[in-house]
């Protein structure tokens, strides 16, 4: 059985090298899944995404906070039933609109710097998941937790 630090290190590695991940929110008990450009802090504490105002993954946060995030590692390969690795993150969103915006942004763009325009957009917000839980499943079915003490 793998250790919290060796947990951690292997969400850290996942985090760094993917570079989407898969939002999942609701209104009303339908969940909506959506893709997003995503960034998370060394701590592990916050993942951080942009998304703009009109969309209903938005609109979903602002009625219901909790959400769930899926990164993974699969190519669309048979092998990946055996060597993926995924991670799901369950959590409360915000939007971030203080001084800590333009920070953030460093670290989203940092990672996304190719997305600086729509990230920059005041029709956008930035969205801060506090992590409270971690969820990694490789070789299929091998699943492990790591919980955020807040």
């Amino acid at each position: 059985m793998e250790t919290s630090v060796e947990i951690q290190n292997r969400l850290r590695n996942l985090f760094e090298s993917q570079k989407l991940a898969v939002v999942a929110t609701q209104t009303g008990g339908q969940p909506y899944a959506s893709l997003v450009a995503f960034v998370a802090t060394a701590d592990l504490r916050h993942i951080f995404f942009v998304t703009a105002r009109t969309t209903r993954k938005f609109s979903n946060l602002i009625l219901d906070s909790r959400v769930a995030i899926l990164v993974n590692s699969s190519v669309n390969l048979e092998s990946d039933f055996h060597e993926a690795v995924s991670i799901t993150v369950t959590g409360i969103a915000d939007e971030i609109m203080d001084h800590e915006r333009q920070d953030i942004l460093n670290l989203y763009l940092a990672k996304h710097p190719y997305l600086e325009e729509f990230a920059k957009s005041p029709s956008c917000a930035v969205i801060r998941v506090a992590a409270r839980s971690y969820y990694l499943v490789q070789n299929f079915q091998n699943v492990m937790e790591f919980h955020i003490d807040r």
